[in-house]
C-alpha cells in the first residue's frame, strides 16, 4: 500500500464550501497559504456512505473500503511505514511562524513527526525513539512549541521535544534526540497540560525522586512546572486516594484528565485552575490553584460504571463528556456509549444520562471543538456528535468514518485518537492496526 491522497479539486471544494477556516499566510506572501492542498490525482470520497480507494485490494480489509458519513479521506500512510508495531496517541502543532501543521503520532517504539500542510501529501520527517522499551501507551502533549512526551514504558519519564527543530525539513531525518529529559516520573500513562497555566500534570504515573510527598505514592496527579520548557521542574503530587473506594486500580489512580483555568458559569471557581479527572468509576474534579493546597471539589458518579476513560469539557463549561472504557466489554452495557454530565455547578455535579451510539463497540478519547464532540471509538473509528443541547441529555451523530473496515466488534483494536484542532479543517486519526489518517469533515466547524 502507498499513500493515498485526495483529488485537489475536491479538497478544494471542501475548503471553499466552509468545512476550514481560512489558512493563514504561507512563507513569501503566498496568497493560497500553507494549508490549501497542491493538485493530486486520487479520489477517496465518501460516496454512498463508503470511502473507496482506487488501490482497494479485495484481500485486504485494511486499506477499506471505509464506511463513512460527511467525512472524507484525503490522505492514508498505512501501519508498515512506520517501522512500528502499532501507532497509538496523536496530537498536534502549528508553527506560529509559518503556519505549518504537524501531527505528532505516538508509536510503539518512539513519536513520529509528520507534515501535514499539504494534507493530500503527509512527510513523515522523523522519529523521537522511546526512552527504554517498546509499549503499547504513550502519550503527547505541546506547550510553547516543544513536544512533552510520556510512555507507560518502564522509567521512561517524559521527553521534551523544540518542535521548531521540524521547521524547513522535507523529508525522513531518521531518528531525533530530545532536547530534555524530566526523570522525575517513570512509567506514565497520560500527559496533561494546562496551556494557559504552565502546569504539565502526569497522571496514572510512578513518581521518583529524594524526599516526594507522600501524595505521590498513588498514581493520580505528579506535577510539573513546564513554564521553561526545556527545564521541567517538581511541584507536587495529588489524588483523590482518601475518598477512593474503587477495586478497579490502585488507590488513587487517575487514568486521564482535563486541567483549565475555568471560565464557566460557576462563580466560585471563575479564575480558578480546575482539573476533571478520569478516576477509575467517578470523574473527580479538583481544584488545583493553590499547588500546596489542592482539593476535591466534587466527585461525579454514574451507573453501570467499569472503567471511567477520559472525558472533556464542554466549550461553555456547562457539561462534561466522558466515556467509560471497560463497560461494553464486562457486559454492564450493549452499546457503545457517551455519559454526560451537568457542571454548572461544580460542587454539584449532576448525571444527566448517556448517549447510546447503538454501535457494539468500545469508546475511547474524545474532545470538543464548538458544539461538536470528536469521539475516536476502536472498531467504529471517528465519530463526530452535535452537543448543543447536551444539558437536555441530547447529541446527534452528525459524521463519521470507520478507519477499521476489517470488523465493528468489542475490541482493542482500530482507532486510538484523533486531533481536530487544525485551522485548515482536517482532523488527523490514529489507527493502532491500520495507520495514520487524514480526514476532512463535510460539517461546520
Amino acid at each position: 500500500m502507498t499513500r493515498l491522497p485526495l483529488s485537489g479539486a475536491l479538497a478544494l471544494a471542501l475548503f471553499a464550501a466552509g468545512c476550514a477556516s481560512t489558512a493563514p499566510s504561507a512563507p513569501g506572501g503566498s496568497d493560497d497559504g500553507p494549508n490549501m492542498p497542491a493538485s493530486g490525482d486520487v479520489v477517496a470520497a465518501c460516496v454512498d456512505g463508503l470511502a473507496t480507494l482506487p488501490t482497494d485490494d479485495p484481500a485486504d480489509d485494511a486499506d477499506g473500503p471505509f464506511e463513512c458519513s460527511n467525512i472524507d479521506l484525503v490522505s492514508f500512510v498505512p501501519l508498515s511505514e512506520f517501522d512500528a508495531n502499532q501507532l497509538n496517541d496523536i496530537w498536534g502543532w502549528t508553527d506560529p511562524e509559518t503556519g505549518r501543521e504537524y501531527a505528532l503520532v505516538g508509536l510503539s517504539n518512539g513519536t513520529e513527526f509528520i507534515d501535514v500542510t499539504d494534507p493530500m501529501n503527509p512527510v513523515l520527517l522523523g522519529k523521537l525513539p522511546t526512552v527504554t522499551v517498546e509499549t503499547v501507551w504513550r502519550d503527547i502533549k505541546v506547550y510553547r512549541d516543544h513536544a512533552f512526551v510520556v510512555s507507560e514504558a518502564r522509567d521512561h519519564g517524559m521527553q521534551v521535544f523544540n518542535l521548531t527543530r521540524l521547521r524547513g525539513l522535507t523529508s525522513d531525518q531518521g531518528e531525533f534526540e530530545a532536547d530534555a529529559l524530566y526523570e522525575g516520573v517513570t512509567n506514565v500513562h497520560n500527559l496533561v497540560i494546562n496551556e494557559d497555566s504552565g502546569f504539565a500534570y502526569a497522571v496514572g504515573s510512578g513518581s521518583r525522586g529524594d524526599d516526594l510527598p507522600a501524595e505521590c505514592g498513588a498514581p493520580g496527579f505528579h506535577v510539573i512546572n513546564i513554564q521553561e520548557p526545556q527545564s521541567p521542574t517538581f511541584v507536587t503530587c495529588f489524588s483523590d486516594a482518601a475518598k477512593d473506594t474503587s477495586p478497579v486500580a490502585a488507590p488513587g489512580y487517575t487514568h486521564d484528565a482535563q486541567c483549565i483555568n475555568y471560565d464557566g458559569p460557576d462563580e466560585d471557581y471563575v479564575g480558578r485552575e480546575v482539573c476533571a479527572g478520569s478516576n477509575e468509576d467517578v470523574v473527580t474534579f479538583f481544584d488545583v490553584t493553590d499547588k500546596d493546597d489542592v482539593r476535591i471539589i466534587s466527585i461525579a458518579e454514574y451507573p453501570q460504571d467499569a472503567y471511567t476513560h477520559q472525558g472533556w469539557f464542554t466549550e461553555d463549561r456547562r457539561a462534561f463528556l466522558a466515556n467509560d472504557e471497560l463497560d461494553e466489554s464486562n457486559g454492564y452495557v450493549s452499546t457503545q456509549r457517551t455519559l454526560l454530565f451537568n457542571v454548572e455547578n461544580l460542587d454539584e455535579p449532576e448525571f444527566i444520562g448517556i448517549y447510546d451510539s447503538g454501535i457494539t463497540t468500545i469508546d475511547h478519547n474524545l474532545y470538543v471543538l464548538g458544539d461538536l464532540n470528536f469521539q475516536s471509538n476502536y472498531q467504529s473509528g471517528l465519530r463526530i456528535l452535535d452537543h448543543s443541547d447536551v444539558l437536555n441529555g441530547n447529541m446527534t451523530e452528525v459524521a463519521y468514518f470507520d478507519t477499521y473496515p476489517q470488523s465493528t466488534e468489542v475490541n482493542f483494536a482500530g482507532q486510538w485518537s484523533n486531533y481536530p484542532y487544525f485551522e485548515s479543517g482536517i482532523v488527523v486519526a490514529s489507527d493502532s492496526d491500520n495507520g495514520f489518517f487524514v480526514l476532512m469533515p463535510r460539517v461546520a466547524m
